[in-house]
């Protein structure tokens, strides 16, 4: 039972933990730019997302989701791009 305790703390655990929260937020994020989109009634095209879902960029996420407030195409997105 001891060794069960101890992986728990084991550099492999936590790096794995760290991993997950990391996918978490990315998954978090995507979700939330294209839910977005379609609140406001905005049609999603497979190619938005497709990118959108393929983004490992936090900070891009965040640019897009706050974009997609204020947007009434999805291609908006990645105007400055």
């Amino acid at each position: 039972m001891t060794g069960i305790q101890y992986f728990w703390r084991h550099p492999l655990a936590e790096q794995v933990r760290t991993e997950g929260r990391e996918q978490g937020r990315l998954q978090s994020r995507r979700e939330i730019t294209l839910k977005i989109l379609e609140w406001q009634g905005i049609p999603v095209p497979d190619s938005v997302r497709d990118r959108v879902t393929a983004c490992a960029d936090l900070d891009q996420l965040a640019t897009w989701a706050r974009r997609a407030l204020g947007a009434t195409d999805a291609g908006e997105l990645f105007a400055d791009e």
